[in-house]
């Protein structure tokens, strides 16, 4: 089997800028050319990475419960406080939900880096809140054939037990990335406005067919239609929502369709940046003051 190399791929890239020039970055941006993600990155087309601030932060609490929703697997999770606050602080909550082939660790240090983000915007006058994030598996945040189901540990499990930590979930946020951006879309919409102060999805694993979606994604056609939410964007108009998608993602313009389905129009949008932590970064910024924004 033939091998291509970053090399090959740099001096690919170089010639097709040479010979096609404007054309072939319109088509990029066209979404018609393949490794429409690579040729972004190749092409300088993602913007700057998103950087994780230098800041001392709150305190992480971490532990681990034996998820009945989940079949018994042993579940972690981490709370992060921003500095002045301390474990059982009555705080509102942002649920972090991770992508696929993720935990909830990657919500925090020099990973996405949530808890140093929250320190900064704190810092910056955003009205404070608490961060907690929870294992959901590759399970895509819904009920599967498996019987495991970590949407349901999300609501009925996790959310009591920030509760018991003293924190005030009697409205949640919700943020995710990637397979967790279309979690907190489908977890949010199902707890309505009552429950539910806002909703972040970064770059969020959206298909707008069954056949169309990745294997691990559902179970089924008959899994899809129950679990997809397209079909009930009406569920979302009480709710603040924000989504943000990179230019270069591949799922761009399957969110940028969906963003056009949802009124009142979410926050966000699409702007240069890839299916990466360097541009979950740089839009967290912006996210946290929204969420905060809408606690207060």
């Amino acid at each position: 089997m033939s091998r291509i190399t970053r090399r090959a791929l740099l001096i690919g890239a170089g010639s097709v800028v040479i010979v096609g020039g404007a054309a072939a970055a319109a088509g990029v941006e066209a979404g018609i050319l393949p490794g429409r993600s690579t040729l972004h990155r190749v092409l300088g087309l993602d913007g700057p990475a998103g950087e994780v601030p230098d800041v001392s932060t709150g305190p992480l609490v971490s532990g681990s419960f034996s998820s009945e929703k989940r079949g018994g697997i042993d579940t972690g999770w981490s709370i992060s406080y921003p500095p002045g606050f301390d474990d059982g602080d009555s705080l509102p909550v942002l649920i972090v939900l991770h992508g696929a082939h993720d935990n909830h660790a990657d919500a925090f240090g020099s990973r996405l880096g949530l808890d140093r983000f929250l320190a900064a915007a704190v810092d910056d006058g955003v009205a404070p809140f608490a961060i907690a994030a929870v294992d959901g598996g590759d399970t895509y945040w819904h009920a599967r054939e498996s019987g495991e189901d970590s949407g349901a540990m999300v609501t009925d499990e996790f959310i009591p037990l920030l509760a018991q930590n003293g924190l005030d979930t009697s409205r949640i946020a919700l943020l995710g990335w990637s397979m967790g951006g279309y979690g907190a879309l489908l977890i949010g919409g199902r707890l309505g406005p009552r429950r539910v102060a806002s909703i972040v999805a970064s770059s969020p694993a959206l298909w707008p067919r069954a056949a169309d979606a990745a294997a691990i994604a559902y179970d089924s056609p008959d899994d899809y239609s129950a679990s997809t939410v397209y079909g009930r964007q009406r569920e979302l108009r009480d709710i603040p929502v924000r989504i943000d998608c990179g230019s270069g993602d591949g799922f761009a313009h399957n969110v940028e369709a969906y963003i056009t389905t949802l009124d009142p129009a979410p926050e966000g949008g699409i702007t240069a940046g890839g299916h990466d932590m360097a541009y979950w970064r740089r839009v967290a910024p912006e996210q946290l003051v929204f969420v905060g924004e809408h606690f207060a």
